[in-house]
C-alpha cells in the first residue's frame, strides 16, 4: 500500500430514504441506493390483467425507471409521435396522468433528433426527488426541475453549458439528489467523436477553448438549478474506455459522508460538499489496453464493501470502502469473481437486499446470489435467451424481480434461486425494454414501452 492510502474500515451505516416515507422509490435504484426496497406480502402470480390495479397508456418509449413519492409517480417518455421530450407525473392511486410537460429544451443532442441516438431514446435517464423537486434528465442534456405539481422551477442544457458530450453511445446516467445538491457525472472519451459529438460549443469552451474534453461531476442546486461546483475527474483510461454511464451513489459511514462513482477503469470517493476526490481504486483494466471498455453497471454497496462489474464478460470485483488517497491494488480487494464465471455483468446493475448481492450476467441469461464477505455464489439461475436481460434486479419481501426487453418479468425466490412465476407484461413485438421493477407502498409499478402497470394484491 502507498503511503498516503489508509484503509479506515468504517463501519457503514444505513442509508435512509431520501423522503420522508420509506415507502417510496425516489431514486433510480430505490430509498437505498441499492435496488432493494422494504415490502411484505407483495403479489406473485399476475399477468396483465389479473392483479393489475390500474393501466395507464404512455405518451411514447423510455428506458426511465418510475420514481415514486406519496401519492405520485414520476417518469420520462419519448413522444416520437411530435418529436418531444415528456416529464410525467401520474396519481399512484389510480394511474391518471397529473400533468405532462415537454421538458426538452429542443436541444437536438447527438443525431439531431430530439427525442434519441442511434439506439436508446434520450429518455432513458430516471428521476430523482427530495420530496419537493424532482429533477429530470435526458440524454440530449436537458436537466429540469419541477415542483410536485407541474410548476418549472428550473431549465437547463448540460452540453450548452459546457460543451458537446463525447459517448459513442446515448449518454444516460441518472441524477442523483442527496445532502441538498443535485449530482450529476459526466464521464466522457476526451476527444471528440465524429464530425459533431464532443466539438467544442458550450458557453465555457467559446469562451476558454479548452485543448481537451473534460470528465466531470457537476453538483446544482435543486431549487434553482444553478452550478454549486463542476470538479473534474480525470481518469488514465484510453479512448471508449473513458466512457461511462453510471449514477453517482451515496455512501454514509458514522458520519463520513461520500459519494462513489465508477468509470473510466477506476472507482473513487468523493466529498459531496465540493467534489473532492477522497481515494480511488483500480484498475479492472490492467495496463489500460482495452480501449473499449465502456461501463454501464453503477457500483452498488453492501456490507462494508462496492462492487463494481468490469464490462464484457469481465469478473466482478468487491472493494473495501473508506480509503484514503491511492489505494493499493491488493490491498484495497476485498475479493473478484473467477474470469468466465457466471459472476458477470455488463449491463445491468446488482442489487443488495441487505445480506447479499444479486447479479444479473446479461450476456449467459442468468442470475446468482453472492455471499459479500466472500464472493461465494450461492445459486444460479438460468433465465430464457430470446432477449436480453438488461434492467437492473430489485429485491424486496424475499424475491428477485426482473425484466428482459420484451417485457417478461420473472420473479424468484432469494433464499433458493426457484423460479416462482413468469409474467409477460410487454407486447408481442416489444424490445429493448429496460426499466427495473419498481416496489412502492406494498404494489409492483412495470413499465414497458407502451404502459405503466400498478401491480397490487
Amino acid at each position: 500500500m502507498t503511503s498516503n492510502a489508509r484503509l479506515l474500515f468504517l463501519a457503514p451505516t444505513i442509508l435512509l430514504a431520501t423522503s420522508a416515507n420509506a415507502q417510496d422509490w425516489p431514486h433510480w435504484r430505490g430509498p437505498y441506493y441499492n435496488g432493494s426496497a422494504k415490502a411484505s406480502n407483495l403479489p406473485v402470480e399476475f399477468t396483465r390483467k389479473k392483479h393489475v390495479a390500474w393501466e395507464t397508456t404512455l405518451p411514447g418509449p423510455g428506458a426511465s425507471t418510475p420514481i415514486v413519492v406519496g401519492d405520485r409517480i414520476f417518469l420520462t417518455a419519448a413522444d416520437t409521435g411530435r418529436d418531444r421530450l415528456v416529464a410525467i407525473c401520474l396519481n399512484r392511486k389510480n394511474g391518471k396522468i397529473l400533468w405532462m410537460k415537454d421538458a426538452g429544451s429542443g436541444y437536438g443532442g447527438e443525431s439531431g433528433s430530439r427525442t434519441g441516438g442511434r439506439r436508446a431514446s434520450y429518455a432513458s435517464p430516471s428521476a430523482t426527488t427530495d420530496g419537493e423537486t424532482v429533477v429530470f434528465f435526458f440524454g440530449n442534456g436537458d436537466l429540469v426541475g419541477y415542483d410536485l405539481d407541474g410548476k418549472r422551477l428550473w431549465q437547463r442544457n448540460v452540453q450548452q453549458d459546457y460543451g458537446k458530450f463525447a459517448f459513442n453511445w446515448t449518454f444516460a446516467a441518472s441524477p442523483t439528489i442527496w445532502q441538498g445538491k443535485v449530482f450529476l457525472p459526466v464521464l466522457q472519451r476526451d476527444q471528440p467523436i465524429g464530425r459533431s459529438r464532443g466539438r467544442r460549443g458550450g458557453n465555457e469552451e467559446r469562451q476558454a477553448a479548452p485543448a481537451k474534453i473534460e470528465s466531470f461531476i457537476l453538483a446544482a442546486d435543486p431549487k434553482t438549478g444553478k452550478t454549486l461546483y463542476k470538479h473534474v475527474r480525470p481518469s488514465p483510461a484510453r479512448m471508449e474506455s473513458l466512457e461511462s454511464y453510471t449514477t453517482a451513489i451515496p455512501w454514509d459511514a458514522q458520519g463520513r459522508k461520500e459519494l462513489l462513482l465508477v468509470g473510466g477503469d477506476v472507482l473513487t470517493g468523493h466529498d459531496p460538499e465540493n467534489g473532492k476526490e477522497l481515494w480511488r481504486w483500480g484498475t479492472w483494466n490492467e495496463g489500460h489496453r482495452q480501449r473499449a471498455w465502456r461501463l454501464v453497471p453503477t457500483v452498488v454497496v453492501g456490507d462494508k464493501v462496492a462492487l463494481v462489474c468490469a464490462p464484457k464478460g469481465a469478473p466482478v470485483y468487491s472493494v473495501h470502502l473508506g480509503a484514503d488517497g491511492k489505494v493499493d491494488q491488493e490491498a484495497g480487494l476485498a475479493w473478484q469473481s473467477e474470469r468466465r464465471s457466471p459472476l458477470s455483468s455488463d449491463v445491468p446493475t446488482p442489487a443488495f437486499d441487505g445480506h447479499h448481492f444479486y447479479v444479473v450476467n446479461d450476456n449467459r441469461g442468468s442470475v446468482s446470489k453472492v455471499n459479500p464477505k466472500t464472493g461465494e455464489v450461492l445459486w444460479t439461475t438460468s433465465l430464457s435467451r430470446d432477449f436480453r436481460w438488461r434492467a437492473s434486479p430489485t429485491v424486496a419481501d424475499g424475491k428477485v424481480f426482473l425484466m428482459n426487453h420484451n417485457g417478461e418479468v420473472v420473479i424468484i425466490d432469494a433464499a433458493g434461486g426457484k423460479a416462482l412465476h413468469h409474467a409477460f407484461m410487454g407486447d408481442e413485438d416489444d424490445d429493448q425494454v429496460r426499466s427495473s421493477v419498481v416496489v412502492a407502498h406494498q404494489n409492483l409499478f412495470i413499465r414497458t414501452n407502451a404502459s405503466l402497470f400498478c401491480i397490487s394484491q
